[in-house]
């Protein structure tokens, strides 16, 4: 099956027809912070990703809006919200391989011996300790003495106000989970990466640190962001928007954030300056970007990985032995730590 799913990307990316659309944004500049809005409305109507699909629109939008705009944008309306975001779970064996993968580079198989060597353990201060629970796992419980530890210890390091008021739990989303043993910690939270980095290799020590600050992150209240969106005024039925956001509390994203497989644009991660409503901004430019639609990616490890769960297949003993067999028969091919499927395959 995950040969299959490879096979079947791969088609769905030769059939692919890219679609030409275009987007407008304006670069402005107000107390000397510059930012960019993208185009949200033109005359009165709302604008999708397919409104302006050639050339000609686009330039005809384009003198539309230079004109109406006279080289100043007003500020016609200023939202703003807070939100929460809460961490991540535990890692279980398919999460452990994914982040590894993006974070590390590591491939699934190289994940699990790093990992194995380090529920064997090594030689700490003379006694032979393992550093991690069991890492063939799908679930994401906790024992409670290791919650116990991790809600001492995170005042200890981080401060009272890191801690919240009770212990958090997850749930496992996979579909036939059997939860046998805990999520993968580390056995003493108090073994914190620094001090046993000398006992290990630098693999074993990226390893050890990623399950480390995934697990005291588990526990950690919050990361509080405020968002904001700006509505600017372009003419008569014109809107361009800016959306910004600034974190007022990083909480658990102070010690760890999960990674991403396949970005998305129009992310709200920029800093936009205080503005209110019936501010003035200069205008320095609009520009009209010609862009075409994408095809789905190919799977990379952590992507595989991630669907093969999502579908119940494999178990988490089995992730690392099918993308390696794969390999070994080859059957596909990694190049750009993306899979090719091969013609045999």
């Amino acid at each position: 099956p995950a040969l299959r799913m490879i096979v079947e990307r791969e088609l769905e990316i030769e059939a692919f027809n890219p679609q030409e659309y275009w987007s407008i944004e304006s670069d402005n500049l107000f107390e000397g912070q510059g930012f960019s809005a993208r185009l949200n409305r033109l005359g009165g109507e709302k604008v999708k990703q397919f409104t302006i699909t050639n050339a000609d629109q686009a330039n005809t939008a384009f003198r539309r809006l230079t004109e109406a705009a006279q080289g100043k944008l007003r500020v016609d309306k200023v939202e703003k919200k807070q939100r929460k975001r809460n961490p991540t779970a535990p890692f279980t064996t398919s999460t452990l391989q994914q982040e590894a993968s993006r974070k590390l580079g590591f491939t699934a198989s190289r994940t699990m011996r790093v990992a194995q060597q380090l529920y064997e353990g090594m030689e700490i201060g003379g006694d032979t300790a393992g550093l991690i629970t069991y890492m063939r796992t799908d679930s994401v419980n906790l024992a409670q003495d290791a919650l116990d530890e991790l809600r001492a210890f995170i005042p200890e390091r981080y401060g009272k106000n890191a801690l919240p008021a009770e212990a958090r739990t997850y749930k496992t989303k996979a579909k036939n989970a059997q939860e046998a043993h805990e999520a993968i910690r580390p056995t003493s939270i108090r073994n914190t990466p620094e001090d046993i980095k000398k006992y290990l290799s630098a693999e074993q020590f990226k390893l050890y640190d990623l399950i480390w600050k995934r697990t005291v992150s588990c526990q950690m209240i919050h990361a509080t962001i405020n968002t904001v969106s700006v509505d600017f005024k372009c003419g008569e039925g014109n809107l361009f928007r800016a959306n910004g956001s600034t974190i007022v509390d990083p909480g658990f994203m102070a010690v760890y954030q999960e990674g991403e497989d396949d970005k998305k644009d129009g992310s709200d991660e920029t800093m936009l300056p205080p503005l209110e409503k019936g501010d003035s901004c200069t205008l320095n430019e609009i520009r009209a970007d010609q862009h075409f639609t994408e095809p789905p990616p190919r799977y990379s490890e952590a992507s595989l990985v991630k669907s093969l769960e999502e579908h119940g297949i494999g178990r988490p003993s089995t992730y690392a032995t099918i993308i390696s067999t794969l390999q070994a028969r080859e059957y596909v091919t990694l190049e750009k730590k993306r899979f090719y499927p091969t013609d045999v395959g």
